[in-house]
């Protein structure tokens, strides 16, 4: 069922607005050109929808943006949509088909969730069903169209319970926002080689280039192993169909430093000219940078700027792109949130240095105020070049979390910048107009 309603503004985190008052600010003498302020940004924190069943609750609240005067919106502002899903709160990873909320006026009202055929979940065999999910919508400027990527998890029929040793692709759709329906999905095909048997790009933050090549990072690994690898296919799309053209780098975990189930959920991005791409592993975050965005340099744990463990762990890092900044968003311990799983909220926001590769730590700033559960699964877009939102989802496991305040809300953090963002993809110009890269 589709539903209308407002969104609501929280009172927890206050937003701070400075006024100026004419006169007391002395004039730039003539011929003076006055410094550019610092760039700076506001965060205003809204509720889209709340409130569980206590038997399923939404989860992977992701947006995208289609700009204003492009096929399917000619109006004057952008179409915002988050993607989102059920999850079953009996079991672990049990989800249900993709679904919708939809924004033609910047927040103010939402239409959703909407489920739609053309993303639910399909019976491979009579025992087994495979579903999209972990999925990230982003605007494909090439084509002027909104495509969303993400992976396949495989169920048995009976009793919902992951099938041992299945496959995994990458799972991707597109939609039109005329008909405000999706393509239904489909998987990219990657080379005919073991190691991409189980291989997808799960919760993963791809970049896209001028000319419409896309850099999507994936995660993979044999069927019969634990450990993943991540490397970043070049991909093309015609609007219709996603091509794999090539990979480069295979990242795994240094010999000294193997753990866990190594590398997954790899976020990529440009600035200035470098290529940065953040990695999840069980027991830290990863960073690493590249000049061509297929071939990487050394891998490094994220730290602050004062050499300190950043604190993240087994749980997905994204990038906020500015073209005067770049920015990190995180969950990490030390938030006085030991209560908290993987404590995975609350939702923080830090700028990065971005020569030494590391997160400067006066800047973080709290984006989602934790309410006794995870936040961990988020993303962002740019809704234009003075906006970037972030959504995140109360996520309701284990029982019990309700204690602490939360609803299974989901939140938009507004990122309102002082200054145009010209490295935005809906900006139209071209991304990254930033100085040459510095290294690798």
């Amino acid at each position: 069922m589709t539903h209308r309603h407002p969104a609501s503004l929280l009172p927890i985190l206050p937003v701070l607005v400075l006024v100026m008052i004419a006169g007391t600010v002395p004039a730039a003498p003539p011929g003076h050109k006055a410094p550019r302020p610092k760039l700076d940004y506001r965060i205003e924190l809204s509720t889209v929808i709340k409130g569980f069943d206590g038997k399923t609750c939404w989860v992977h609240t992701r947006p995208g943006a289609i700009p204003p005067h492009t096929p399917g919106n000619p109006g004057k502002t952008p179409i915002v949509l988050i993607t989102l899903q059920k999850l079953m709160l009996t079991r672990s990873d049990v989800f249900f088909g993709l679904h919708d909320l939809r924004t033609d006026n910047m927040g103010r009202n939402w239409i959703g969730p909407t489920g739609h055929q053309s993303l639910r979940r399909r019976q491979a065999t009579r025992q087994i069903s495979v579903v999209p999910c972990d999925f990230w919508p982003l605007w494909h400027a090439a084509t002027k169209t909104l495509l969303g990527t993400g992976k396949t998890f495989y169920y048995t029929t009976k009793d919902q319970r992951h099938l041992a040793r299945a496959p995994s692709e990458t799972a991707y759709s597109a939609y039109d926002p005329i008909t405000r329906k999706w393509n239904p999905w489909k998987t990219l095909k990657l080379p005919d080689d073991p190691k991409f048997k189980n291989a997808s790009a799960g919760c993963a933050q791809r970049y896209d280039l001028p000319n419409g090549d896309i850099l999507l990072p994936i995660y993979y690994r044999r069927r019969d192993q634990t450990e993943h690898r991540v490397t970043v296919c070049r991909c093309r799309f015609d609007g219709k169909t996603l091509r794999f053209v090539e990979h480069g780098d295979e990242l795994e975990l240094p010999p000294a430093e193997k753990h866990g189930d190594g590398f997954s959920e790899p976020s990529i991005t440009r600035f200035n000219g470098r290529f940065y791409m953040t990695l999840r592993t069980v027991k830290y975050g990863y960073v690493t940078t590249s000049r061509d965005g297929l071939h990487f340099g050394p891998l490094k744990k994220w730290t602050f700027d004062n050499g300190a463990d950043l604190g993240s762990y087994n749980t997905q890092q994204h990038w906020v792109t500015h073209s005067d900044g770049l920015f990190l968003v995180y969950t990490r311990r030390g938030l006085n949130n030991d209560h908290v799983i993987r404590h995975r909220a609350p939702l923080v926001i830090a700028e990065v240095d971005p020569r030494r590769v590391t997160v400067k730590r006066q800047t973080e700033r709290i984006l989602v105020p934790e309410r006794g559960t995870r936040l961990g699964n988020f993303g962002m877009t740019d809704v234009s070049p003075t906006e970037t939102w972030i959504t995140t989802v109360e996520w309701m496991q284990p029982v019990g979390v309700a204690k602490y305040g939360s609803d299974n809300s989901v939140f938009v953090a507004k990122l309102t910048w002082n200054r145009p963002n010209l490295a935005s993809n809906v900006a139209g110009k071209t991304p990254d107009p930033g100085s040459p890269s510095v290294g690798n």
